[in-house]
């Protein structure tokens, strides 16, 4: 195929790999010369604490990416651009300098990273060149998978029908990418032949990933893999306990593009249908790829609706009154830090403080407390969680917590309200969880870790806690709780 441009810009956002890359491979495709380029952006470095995990865990896979480019290439002079500012400014200037008459790009349909784009493609355009995007971090496109009447799905289960309905392997197969590639690379300018830099050049805490089980990089990510297929087969079985090594953790992988959604889908639904499994080992694998769909399916949400951002996606339920004040204030401290006195809630909160990590089930039994214990508004919790996620994503994060607070699509109904000891005694039966982040209830018996203050005195002695001192009370009675989120919430009845 003749290259349709001398000289082409990849513009590397969230698809952190070269294999089975959309942008990649179409740059591969149309263009003689190529050069990627990473831009940290300020915009949005300026919004994150100091010592980010994340920034950590993007600069350790952009520094194998640029091996991986120069290994590729079998050239030293080759690699990845990277530079700080804003991509409006810096993406232009670049292909204007490097002579690039097209910018290769993956889609990202959050609203703040498409206005960015827009602006982008806008300067671009001012000087004569393109930004060319693809569809590369989910399956399928916010228009692929819709109802009969051709608008966006609002409830999962049918989402979710109509996507194994229209799933083909041809959805599902790898872009060979990297095929083309190595003639395709160009070298670099003097200028540009540097190191890719640190969490600590670019004015973060350095090693925050230290004594973290999370590898980087798409060597990370195939370390992940590789140590969750043996376990796929039971993973509806285990999915839902912290204590258990259950879930694949590639979200942040996924997260940042150091593996492909299309392979983790093929996995999944080439293993829910082969003949030397049984059923149960296939519904895990149906399971897992379930999980995978609904992240499609936030996706569409957010790219139909993105008001979301700000609103419940009901309207209506944005009439609800939340609680405010310094008492609300001292109860969301409370539940940030983990010293509610509810010990499932307050291990999965530590979970997350210290490793940035938080089980999935853990997810949606903390947000409904948050919610629906401390009537506290599910934004808050959300902006929360996007601070301290290593693998935040905005369509899943704001879906999940539109979920738990009954203001979303396909959402808990407002009247079920997770109690937190019943969780903790369902899905950590053994409080081994517990133990693992909550080491000052680690003597009490098993059973009274889920709930110390139903202890005896005796007990609380004899296991060295004292209740209001080593271990908080709880801070709301969760009976009182209940009953005022139905009176909460009890006042949308006209309107649903």
């Amino acid at each position: 195929m003749t290259p349709s441009y001398p000289v082409g810009l990849i513009w590397l956002r969230r698809d952190l790999r070269l294999a089975d890359n959309a942008a990649i491979y179409h740059a591969a495709r149309h263009c003689a010369k190529l050069y990627c380029v990473f831009v940290f952006d300020d915009s949005i470095l300026s919004a994150l604490p100091q010592a980010d995990r994340r920034v950590e865990f993007i600069c350790q896979s952009l520094a194998e990416l640029d091996a991986a480019l120069r290994e590729t290439s079998g050239r030293p002079q080759t690699g990845l651009i990277t530079r700080r500012g804003l991509p409006q400014e810096i993406i232009p200037a670049l292909a204007r300098q490097l002579g690039a008459a097209a910018v290769f790009c993956n889609d990202d349909d959050e609203p703040s990273a498409l206005a960015r784009d827009a602006q982008v493609a806008r300067n671009l355009k001012a000087q004569g060149q393109l930004l060319l995007r693809y569809k590369d971090h989910r399956v399928f496109g916010r228009d692929e998978v819709l109802t009969q009447s051709l608008s966006p799905f609002s409830v999962f289960t049918p989402y979710k029908n109509a996507w194994l309905r229209k799933i083909t392997p041809f959805y599902l197969s790898a872009y060979p990418s990297e095929r083309d590639l190595s003639t395709r690379l160009a070298d670099l300018p003097n200028t540009e032949l540097r190191s890719t830099p640190t969490a600590a050049e670019l004015g973060f805490a350095p090693d925050t990933l230290a004594g973290l089980r999370l590898p980087t990089g798409v060597s990370g990510a195939r370390q992940l893999l590789a140590d969750f297929l043996p376990r796929l087969s039971q993973y509806k079985a285990a999915r839902d306990f912290p204590a258990l090594k259950g879930p694949s953790y590639l979200s942040v992988h996924l997260r940042f593009g150091t593996v492909s959604i299309r392979e983790l889908a093929r996995i999944a639904y080439e293993s829910m249908q082969r003949e030397d499994w049984d059923a149960q080992a296939r519904e895990g694998a149906a399971t897992w790829l379930s999980e995978l769909i609904w992240r499609d399916f936030y996706f569409q949400i957010l790219s139909h609706q993105p008001y979301v951002v700000e609103r419940s996606f009901k309207p209506e339920y944005d009439a609800i009154a939340w609680e405010a004040g310094p008492e609300a204030d001292a109860l969301f401290a409370a539940w940030c830090e983990g010293r509610t006195g509810y010990p499932l809630v307050d291990a999965a909160m530590r979970q997350l403080n210290t490793s940035g990590y938080m089980h999935n089930r853990l997810r949606m039994v903390t947000a409904s407390f948050l919610v629906k214990d401390l009537g506290i508004d599910w934004r808050r919790g959300e902006a929360y969680f996007a601070e301290k996620l290593n693998d935040f994503d905005l369509a899943a994060n704001n879906g999940g917590w539109q979920w738990a607070a009954s203001t979303g699509c396909d959402a808990q109904p407002w009247f079920r309200i997770f109690n937190p000891v019943t969780q903790s005694e369902k899905f950590d039966p053994d409080a081994k969880f517990i133990a693992r982040y909550l080491p000052e209830l680690t003597a009490l018996p098993a059973k009274l870790r889920h709930a110390p203050w139903l202890a005896r005195p005796l007990e609380l002695a004899e296991a060295g806690v004292v209740l209001g001192s080593s271990y908080p009370y709880p801070v709301v009675d969760h009976a009182t709780a209940r009953e005022k989120t139905l009176a909460r919430y009890g006042i949308l009845k006209s309107n649903i």
